[in-house]
């Protein structure tokens, strides 16, 4: 398994080069293809890395850290927090959506990646009912490497942070040119220490806003543009 082909944005794939050369890459791509032969495996190998191919590395404007994709049938597509429809909201999002004070039957965080929100999770594939189990295989290194990267590289991206193993991730960002949100984690079991309340969607817009951006629509789909009188 080649996974570095899995990855079509162009952008991407010039700052990520390096790592694919790499000895621990090399062995993560080796682990993947056995796991894929033996075991079922989420998300499926075209959408393991959704969040770099809907959010080119040029328009990675807000990047909101999760752990490891949803385990369950049909759930993962490669975003973090987000699942495909018609599978319902999971607990954390559902939480999410409330913070949004958003009412909605469908998942799908597309939308808010094809508006620069990188959707990362720290690791990028898990093993069908099994949480974790594809936990210090290589993806954390992979990550780290891009939130470092992001860090680096770029200018005033708004980084959050939710729940502990997020915000350990914080030593990877220059916070004199980013902001970086944090909060207790969306999940039903934190939550109310500490997420709902936080403003963090409002507080991204009032940034984005400030730093000349164009402010994200939080809804689940496209507007529909309005027809020309002319």
């Amino acid at each position: 398994m080649m996974l570095k082909e899995l990855i079509t944005a162009k952008d991407w794939q010039k700052q990520l080069a390096l790592c694919f050369d790499e000895t621990y890459f090399k062995e993560l791509e080796k682990f993947l293809e056995e796991q894929f032969l033996r075991e079922t495996v989420y998300p499926p190998k075209y959408d393991i890395f959704s969040a770099f191919n809907l959010t080119p590395y040029e328009k990675v404007k807000v990047l909101i850290l999760g752990q490891d994709p949803y385990h369950g049938p049909n759930q993962a597509h490669g975003l973090a927090f987000s699942v495909k429809d018609p599978c319902k909201p999971p607990p954390s999002l559902k939480n999410i959506f409330k913070e949004l004070k958003l009412d909605s039957s469908s998942g799908d965080l597309t939308h808010w990646a094809e508006q620069g929100v990188f959707l990362l999770n720290t690791v990028l594939t898990v093993q069908a009912g099994k949480a974790h189990s594809h936990k210090n295989k290589g993806w954390e290194k992979f990550t780290d490497t891009v939130i470092k990267l992001l860090s680096n590289q770029k200018e005033k991206v708004i980084f959050v942070l939710w729940g502990g193993p997020a915000q350990k991730k914080k030593t990877f960002i220059d916070q004199q040119k980013h902001l970086i949100l944090e909060s207790a984690h969306p999940s039903p079991l934190s939550a109310y220490r500490g997420f709902l309340g936080c403003r963090h969607f409002e507080t991204i817009n009032e940034e984005l806003a400030q730093n000349g951006q164009e402010p994200i629509d939080w809804t689940l789909f496209p507007k529909p543009t309005q027809p020309s009188l002319f």
